[in-house]
């Protein structure tokens, strides 16, 4: 239920940036329309409406702070306004849960890098995403690192 829930956070998160939408109405048509949801091709998982709704509302309230921490971590030719949308809202998610959030780092980085993988299934994402997280996860939290 948790991993669902950081995967419909980082589609929450594309939705905002794409229609401009706001926090308030994404998360409530993602509580009525997609948790759970049964269609054609099968059902929809279920999802931990708390961890959703908690990465959402943290992304959102802590954007600029993750952002920073964000570009930071990428190359400097690369700021986070010229990645992949959909990169931008697993980045932004999974900073709120690496700064917000109370599961440990390594477990958080593993999620999102399985996002990753399911987004981008051919390419080389997965390792970038893997790097960046770690980089933001160690200044999150440096004492989780030892």
């Amino acid at each position: 239920m948790k991993s669902a829930a950081r995967l419909y956070a980082v589609q929450a998160l594309f939705q905002m940036e794409q229609s401009g939408a706001p926090a308030d109405r994404v998360i409530r048509e993602f509580e009525d329309h997609r948790f759970g949801a049964t269609y054609e091709d099968g059902e929809l998982a279920e999802g931990d409406v708390d961890l959703f709704r908690k990465l959402v509302d943290d992304a959102v309230n802590w954007q600029a702070k993750i952002d920073q921490m964000t570009d930071r971590a990428l190359v400097a030719k690369w700021p986070i306004n010229r990645i992949d949308p959909t990169l931008r809202a697993l980045f932004r998610a999974a900073g709120a849960e690496l700064t917000e959030g109370e599961a440990p780092p390594r477990v958080v980085i593993t999620e999102f890098v399985d996002i990753a993988k399911a987004f981008f299934p051919e390419g080389r994402e997965a390792r970038f995403v893997n790097a960046v997280l770690d980089h933001m996860a160690r200044e999150a939290n440096p004492a989780a690192f030892g």
